[in-house]
C-alpha cells in the first residue's frame, strides 16, 4: 500500500510501515513469529530492515535480551524500536534504549508487585494501576526516568475512551463509514458497557490523562496515536481527531494538543524540518479547517481541504468513497 501511493497510483497518507511484531513465547495468535532468543531478534530486525521496514514494535511476551538485541540492531540501521509492553517494565526498556512506549501507563507493569522478570503479570497490571497514586514518588520516577533516556509516549486516548461507560457516542459519519455488521457490533458492546456499570476504565482513563499532562510537563516527548483494537470503535483518520479532542480534555490547550500531534511526531521521526509546522519551504502536507481549532478544538472536524504533497483533495469525497466498507475482512 505504502509503494502504491508513493507512485501515486491510489490517494492516501505517507505510510513508515513498520515490521511484524518482535513478539517473545507466549503470543495471544498463531499469525505472530514467536521470537526464539536474542539472536532470533536480531535475524527478524535484519530480515525486515531488509525488506523497507521503517521502524519495529515489540510485544507483550519479549524478553529483556531479546528487546536488547533488537534495539541494538534497529540502531545500527538507523531505525527506532516502539513498544507495547509486559513482560520488560518501562525502566528496563528505557535502559536498554527503546525508543517510544505505546499507550502510556495503561500498559506499564512496573507497579505490579513482586513482578517476575521477562513475564507478563497481565491480570495483575489493571489492579497495580487503579491502586496507584498518580502524585506518588513511583510516577514521578517513571517519568524522570523516561525523560532522562529521551523515551517518547504514545497517546492513544481513542481506544481507551471506547472501554469506559457513557462516553461520547461516535458520530454519524463515523458510523456511516462502517459495514453494517460492525456498526451494529460496535453499538451492541458499548451498549453492554453502558448497561454493565464498571467504572474501571473512567478511572483509568482519568489516569493516563494526568500522566500524559505530567510526562509532557516534565519535558518528555509525547505524540498521539489511535490503536485500531478494542472491539471496533476506533476508524482511522475519525480517530486521530478525537485524539486530539481528548488531549484537550485531558488538560492541555488545544494548540499544545495539534502540536503533540504535528509537531511532535515530526521531530520523534526527525523530520521537523521538512513537516510538522506550516512554513515556507515546507511539504505541503497540510489540512484546511472551517473555523478556529485553538480557539474550539471540535474544529478540527470541519475539513475542507486536504493537501498531500501540494496536491488537493475532497475529503467528502474520500470519505464517501469507503461509506459501508470499515469492517470488511
Amino acid at each position: 500500500i505504502a509503494r502504491a501511493i508513493k507512485a501515486g497510483q491510489k490517494p492516501g497518507p505517507w505510510i513508515d510501515a513498520t515490521g511484524p511484531y518482535l513478539e517473545g513465547i507466549g503470543a495471544f495468535t498463531g499469525q505472530m513469529h514467536e521470537l526464539k532468543d536474542s539472536s532470533d531478534a536480531r535475524r527478524m530486525v535484519d530480515f525486515w530492515a531488509d525488506a523497507g521496514a521503517t521502524s519495529f514494535k515489540a510485544y507483550m511476551n519479549i524478553t529483556r535480551d531479546e528487546l536488547g538485541a533488537a534495539i541494538k540492531a534497529a540502531h545500527a540501521r538507523g531505525l527506532k524500536v516502539t513498544g507495547h509492553l509486559c513482560s520488560v517494565t518501562f525502566h528496563e526498556a528505557a535502559a536498554l534504549g527503546i525508543d517510544d512506549l505505546e499507550h502510556g501507563l495503561m500498559v506499564a507493569s512496573d507497579f505490579v508487585a513482586d513482578k517476575k522478570p521477562d513475564e507478563c503479570p497481565q491480570g495483575e497490571v489493571t489492579p497495580s494501576l487503579l491502586a496507584l497514586d498518580m502524585d506518588g514518588e513511583p510516577v514521578k520516577a517513571l517519568i524522570r526516568d523516561l525523560v532522562a533516556h529521551r523515551v517518547a509516549v504514545t497517546s492513544t486516548l481513542p481506544v481507551f475512551e471506547t472501554f469506559a461507560p457513557h462516553r461520547p457516542p461516535l458520530p454519524a459519519k463515523v458510523l456511516d463509514v462502517m459495514t453494517a455488521d460492525a456498526r451494529i457490533a460496535y453499538l451492541r458492546r458499548r451498549s453492554l458497557i453502558a448497561d454493565r456499570g464498571d467504572t474501571t476504565w473512567t478511572v483509568l482513563l482519568r489516569k493516563e490523562m494526568a500522566f500524559e499532562r505530567a510526562f509532557a510537563k516534565a519535558g518528555g516527548l509525547l505524540i498521539s496515536g489511535t490503536d485500531p483494537t478494542g472491539y471496533g470503535g476506533v476508524v482511522a483518520g475519525f480517530s486521530n481527531q478525537r485524539e486530539v479532542e481528548l488531549l484537550v480534555e485531558a488538560g492541555f490547550t488545544p494548540l499544545a494538543a495539534i502540536s503533540i500531534a504535528t509537531l511532535n511526531g515530526a521531530r520523534y521521526l526527525g523530520r521537523e524540518q521538512r513537516v510538522g509546522t506550516v512554513a515556507a519551504g515546507k511539504d505541503a502536507d497540510l489540512i484546511v479547517v472551517r473555523g478556529d481549532p485553538s480557539a474550539s478544538i471540535a474544529d478540527l472536524e470541519n475539513v475542507e481541504l486536504v493537501f498531500k504533497d501540494g496536491v488537493g483533495y475532497d475529503p467528502a469525497k474520500l470519505i464517501a468513497s469507503v461509506r459501508g466498507k470499515v469492517g470488511l475482512n
